[in-house]
């Protein structure tokens, strides 16, 4: 059974998390409050940012906002994207972290990426310091391989501790976690909480149009990573299904993604309140098994760990 994961006044987590990565950029302060506004109105109380985000702006602004509403909220934050994940490192910028958030304490504290140069062991005896000391509740993982996630789970036990919560990356565009990860996190308790369940804004239908301006048309990295033509023709037959039901793309992305077995947390995240509301929409949408399978026959399912495809 996945941990439970509460805020300091016991709320329980939601089902869906925010992330605020565009806090302080393509968002700017207005546009951050009312998103997070149409966040908390919309039942979320499970809030995500990191140290690396729009150079500290988005934990600052995050902040901010959680003033009135902090102890019915999970806040979640990140370190080591940048300098790896030794101990100096990970409190140095949790340190700065905390200091942005106005906060001594916070819910969920993640390692953002592997580091494979820092020995293991160093990083969850600086994760269990920080329980120890009252600072952080929940120790998270992200952008893990599966084995990576296994060690780090068994070596916890000798701290007294567990890894509580993983981000992997997750969308119809995006299946690779189904192979390992998601099965992984089902059995040893840990809630998946998946990024870019929209697969970079793929899967809105914006990029039909040849003149837009999102992050597959600017920035190299989402090119790359969702430059396929299958995934292109996919979020083509995802935005005429969801013409057919009468409801946005976005929509049936974020609520397929949520549908998987292990129950996972999807992170929605935008830019504006007219571009979230499709996501927020998710949230009470239901998608029967038929639709689920028919979404998912839009992509390749991913092969089995083993590669014995007679056995998928």
């Amino acid at each position: 059974m996945t941990h439970q994961i509460t805020s300091p006044d016991g709320t329980q987590i939601s089902r869906f998390a925010f992330g605020c990565m565009q806090f302080g950029g393509t968002a700017d302060t207005l546009a951050s409050q009312r998103m997070f506004e149409d966040c908390l109105a919309a039942g979320i109380t499970h809030f995500d940012t990191a140290y690396a985000y729009t150079g500290g702006q988005s934990e600052e602004i995050l902040g901010k906002l959680i003033v009135p509403h902090r102890d019915r909220l999970v806040v979640a934050t990140k370190v080591g994207y940048v300098g790896g994940a030794s101990a100096r490192n990970m409190r140095t910028q949790f340190d700065e972290s905390r200091r942005r958030l106005d906060m001594d304490h916070v819910d969920i504290l993640y390692l953002h990426r592997f580091d494979p140069e820092t020995e293991l062991s160093e990083t969850l005896e600086c994760f269990a310091a920080l329980k120890s000391e009252g600072k952080i509740s929940h120790v998270g993982l992200s952008n893990f391989a599966a084995w990576q996630v296994v060690k780090a789970s068994f070596m916890a036990q000798s701290l007294d501790m567990t890894i509580d919560v993983l981000q992997p990356m997750y969308s119809l565009v995006k299946r690779q976690a189904e192979v390992e990860i998601l099965p992984m996190c089902s059995d040893l308790g840990i809630l998946p909480a998946t990024y870019s369940p929209l697969g970079g804004g793929l899967l809105t239908g914006k990029y039909s149009s040849k003149q837009v301006d999102g992050r597959l048309a600017t920035d190299e990295r989402y090119a790359a990573r969702y430059g396929q033509e299958w995934m292109h023709d996919a979020a083509s037959q995802l935005a005429e299904i969801a013409a057919e039901l009468g409801t946005h793309p976005a929509t049936l992305a974020v609520a397929w993604a949520a549908q998987h077995d292990s129950a996972p947390s999807p992170i929605l995240s935008a830019r504006n309140t007219d571009q979230l509301a499709p996501s927020l929409a998710a949230l009470s949408l239901e998608m029967d098994r038929d639709l689920y399978n028919r979404l998912t026959e839009l992509t390749p399912t991913p092969p089995p760990a083993t590669d014995r495809l007679e056995e998928a």
